[in-house]
């Protein structure tokens, strides 16, 4: 929070900006916030993303990241916020981990939002439109494989990489910045937007590069007396060799030539804020069979149910 108040801050423009900080887990801040500062547009992007922190701690993955969708859209459905747009992931795609199944059914909680305002007889209130953008990796972004490999160069090796054939798509932080906003012209409530990612990338390949551009040479059979050697660790507990975009969706153009349009499967938003709310009083209890079991349910096409729950 402080270094990007500190980057907007030092940007010349016309705007007051605002750094808040606090928990997008509470709901009372939020409305809060979103009442106080007649707030227009909401981007949540607030999640726990890293896959292997959250597979070894998946009550609190689990919790911060449908507690803070379920309030988000709940506050600024309740101050009448113009637009909420939920920030998803590849990984919420047949997801193999925790933390996809989680972007998975909070994508589910943005469109039972959607589908209740559609049905909102309260005409005092102004509907908000609830919309979702899905997308891959984020080349630089924080956790990610390239500051990884950059900090593994400058200790001087090795690179490591946990399978030689896995793939995975990338975009500039600018680029999926701008492809978001752009997405809100776009946008009618409950849509699901794909992001075009261009080519998958090998992962192998890249970490190639990256020691070569650093001005190193790679060490391997071919060239023992090399500077950096890239080391297999195998797949960690639930990492795909490859991510997807579509469950079981075909995909639409939209006016913009890098955005797409998709109908992914819902749930009724009663039947799922009564499931939700059994999930939540799980998760305070700290109890992890029965969340999992609530999450496998909602989720099903969670493929790496965790076997460990006995």
């Amino acid at each position: 929070l402080y270094l990007v108040n500190k980057q907007l801050s030092t940007l010349e423009n016309k705007f007051e900006i605002k750094a808040i900080l606090g928990n997008a887990c509470n709901y009372d801040l939020l409305e809060k916030i979103f009442s106080e500062n007649q707030v227009d547009v909401v981007f949540h992007a607030a999640a726990y993303k890293h896959v292997p922190l959250v597979e070894i701690n998946p009550v609190e993955g689990v919790k911060n990241n449908i507690i803070s969708t379920f309030n988000v859209c709940s506050a600024a459905e309740k101050t009448s916020v113009e637009n909420v747009v939920f920030i998803s992931s590849d990984k919420a795609v047949r997801p193999t981990n925790i933390m996809g199944a989680s972007k998975r059914l909070s994508e589910l909680i943005v469109q039972a939002f959607s589908e209740k305002s559609s049905i909102n007889e309260n005409y005092d209130l102004k509907n908000t439109i609830f919309s979702m953008v899905r997308f891959g990796n984020v080349l630089d972004s924080s956790g990610s494989v390239v500051p990884l490999f950059r900090n593994q160069i400058s200790n001087g090796g090795p690179l490591t990489l946990t399978h030689p054939k896995i793939i995975r798509y990338f975009m500039t932080i600018s680029e999926a910045s701008q492809l978001v906003l752009q997405s809100l012209s776009l946008a009618n409530s409950g849509d699901l937007f794909l992001l075009d990612m261009g080519e998958p990338v090998l992962i192998k390949e890249l970490a190639e590069q990256m020691i070569i551009l650093s001005g190193k040479s790679l060490r391997n059979k071919e060239n023992p007396q090399g500077d950096i050697e890239i080391k297999l660790t195998g797949l960690r507990p639930g990492e795909k060799l490859y991510e997807e975009l579509l469950i079981d969706a075909e995909s639409s153009a939209t006016e913009h030539p890098l955005i797409f349009r998709a109908k992914e499967k819902s749930i009724n938003h009663q039947k799922l804020f009564l499931m939700i709310e059994k999930l939540i009083s799980s998760l305070e209890k700290y109890d992890l069979l029965e969340s999992l079991k609530f999450l496998k349910e909602l989720v099903p096409e969670w493929v790496e149910f965790r076997k460990k729950n006995n």
